[in-house]
């Protein structure tokens, strides 16, 4: 068995407008493979924590990668702030009980805006050897607020990973410093905040169309939704609340797994008590 979580961590500030690394690492510690995503380095809004460091050491049974999908010193672009540094990360993390063996930072594309902030978007890949085999994970997070930035993002990211089994990731040809091959498994999970609901055209992109008499297939050109592999979800379920009053509460955080994995999901369900962000952990469970 293998147990799965993906939170957006919101820069590790909760519900309550405060802090907390703690929470949210108690809220992910029992899984095997976390994927988080809006972590942070020198992030003013946070106090600028290090959030890598804090989160690893409240993890200590787990490994990690980061890859920052954006790193940028502010600083060199104000001279009125002299020569101090003003570097800023923002990206996701994998954390594993089992050893990370590869990994790969894949940047999505993006807009150019004018009127509202853009950052950079990826999707960390990890590769790990799990009971179950070589898997890939991904960490991703996709833009929050143009569909034709998110829908040309997901075709880039379904691009690249199902090309993995050809071109391999991290490294091929090993063997000519001295090295082991690394393994190239078919077979992956996408976990993250994808700014999209259920039903949307973003959904579709990701996962098929759904035909008007047989619905969505298992197909190996789309990933599945594995929340719609373990029995209905709850009506209602969101994994994102709207702190701003408005009720715009939604479902956006997903776990996506490939086809040959499909009939390996065996749970799922949403945390609606985890107040560490304004997101809510999903969880899934391969067996």
């Amino acid at each position: 068995m293998v147990k799965l979580v993906t939170y957006n961590v919101q820069y590790g500030i909760g519900r309550d407008g405060k802090l907390g690394l703690e929470r949210i690492a108690a809220s992910v510690a029992d899984a095997d493979i976390i994927a988080l995503q809006e972590v942070t380095r020198n992030y003013p809004t946070n106090g600028g924590v290090d959030m890598v460091a804090g989160l690893c050491a409240l993890l200590p049974h787990h490994r990690h990668v980061y890859g920052a999908a954006m790193d940028i010193d502010f600083g060199a672009l104000a001279p009125e702030a002299g020569s101090a540094e003003l570097r800023f990360q923002f990206g996701n993390m994998l954390l594993s009980r089992w050893p990370i063996a590869s990994c790969r930072n894949l940047l999505l594309p993006r807009s150019r805006t004018y009127d509202r902030a853009n950052l950079q978007r990826a999707a960390l890949e990890g590769l790990i050897v799990t009971p179950l085999g070589p898997l890939r994970f991904y960490s991703v997070h996709l833009d929050h607020v143009n569909r034709d930035e998110r829908i040309m993002q997901i075709r880039h990211l379904k691009e690249r990973v199902l090309a993995y089994p050809r071109e391999g990731g991290a490294v091929t040809g090993a063997g000519e410093y001295g090295f082991p091959e690394p393994p190239c498994p078919e077979d992956f999970v996408l976990m993250g905040d994808f700014n999209m609901r259920p039903g949307e055209a973003e959904y579709d992109e990701m996962t098929g169309a759904p035909d008007t008499l047989f619905g969505r297939r298992i197909v190996a050109h789309h990933p599945v939704d594995a929340s719609r592999l373990a029995g209905p979800a709850p009506e209602g379920s969101v994994s994102w609340v709207d702190l701003s009053g408005a009720g715009q509460h939604a479902r956006l955080d997903y776990c996506f797994v490939s086809a040959g994995l499909a009939a390996r999901v065996s749970d799922t369900w949403i945390d609606a008590d985890a107040d560490g962000s304004d997101h809510q952990p999903v969880w899934t469970v391969l067996e």
